[in-house]
């Protein structure tokens, strides 16, 4: 079989690791610098072509866009699409969960835990909001920031209203949400491939630090999730039409809330929590899948 990967660093853990597992099994992987493909949109002939020259024939495609090219990302993996080359999450399911004010829209049409969040574009509704969350504290978020970066606890009204104000005033959009103070500075994350949680850890925030991305200097175990933290995370991957993500959740007194549904999880820190072959599964699930009708269908 043959594989692309849309990637900007072929030199990521995460990206070589793919690889790695891809040729382990006989498959062949390029990683193609999502950067230098370009769109050439002909009738009845949709094709991409990579530094000048059209790509080879590829029987699956393993998106791993960046956050800050999402657009253009989405638009180049549309084309392979179009192509008819399957891909391991569809540009829709992507697109669905890079949003994260339309993500919570959808797992909350479908009754998964959330925690509070409110959302307002103008300054003026500052107050309004935090209360809304039942804060102060509240956690003040940028809809699209990613590994933690533009997330902020304010712990009183008036650093909660000057926080959003700033953002605001500066035409940034933010979600605010109830702080979980319950949860300690830890979180889960369940990776999910093909509709299963095949491993998941537990995230505890560096010291004085709320946030627990190890890209923020967090620390990771293995964990043993309950039955209905692994069934919140297959539905949260059902609902985003997501064939692999890595779903992170927090622990509250009302049961487990999703913060967010990554499309994109690395496999670093999950790899070497539990000393699972990650990457070896999600192979083994696009060579079964390639080519067939299985992926999975998101709402909203």
């Amino acid at each position: 079989m043959k594989i692309a990967m849309l990637a900007r660093n072929a030199n990521l853990y995460s990206h070589q690791r793919l690889k790695d597992a891809a040729e382990a099994r006989g498959h062949s992987l390029d990683i193609l610098n999502t950067l230098r493909c370009t769109v050439h949109i002909a009738s009845h002939r949709p094709q991409v072509f990579y530094n000048g020259a059209p790509i080879q024939a590829y029987d699956a495609v393993i998106p791993r866009i960046g956050a800050s090219i999402t657009n253009y990302g989405l638009a180049i993996l549309r084309q392979f699409e179009m192509a008819g080359i399957w891909s391991l999450n569809e540009s829709v399911a992507i697109g669905r969960s890079r949003d994260k004010l339309r993500s919570l829209q959808i797992l909350a049409k479908h009754g998964l835990g959330l925690p509070l969040t409110a959302y307002a574009n103008d300054p003026k509704a500052a107050e309004e909001i935090i209360r809304a969350v039942k804060g102060p504290p509240v956690v003040i978020k940028l809809i699209e920031g990613t590994q933690g970066i533009g997330v902020v606890l304010a712990e009183t009204m008036s650093s909660a209203k000057s926080v959003i104000e700033a953002f605001r005033g500066a035409n940034v959009n933010i979600l605010v949400q109830e702080f979980i103070k319950e949860a300690g500075g830890t979180d889960i994350r369940a990776l999910v491939v093909g509709g299963k949680v095949v491993a998941a850890m537990q995230r505890t925030g560096a010291a004085d630090e709320f946030r627990s991305n190890l890209h923020r200097g967090g620390s990771a175990k293995v964990i043993k999730i309950t039955p209905e933290e692994r069934s919140t995370a297959v539905r949260a991957a059902k609902r985003m039409g997501l064939n692999v993500c890595g779903v992170d959740m927090l622990r509250s007194n009302h049961g487990p809330v999703i913060m967010e549904v990554n499309s994109s999880p690395g496999l670093e820190g999950i790899e070497t929590a539990t000393g699972k072959d990650i990457a070896g599964q999600i192979i083994d699930f696009i060579a079964a899948n390639a080519g067939g009708t299985t992926k999975t269908k998101g709402r909203g």
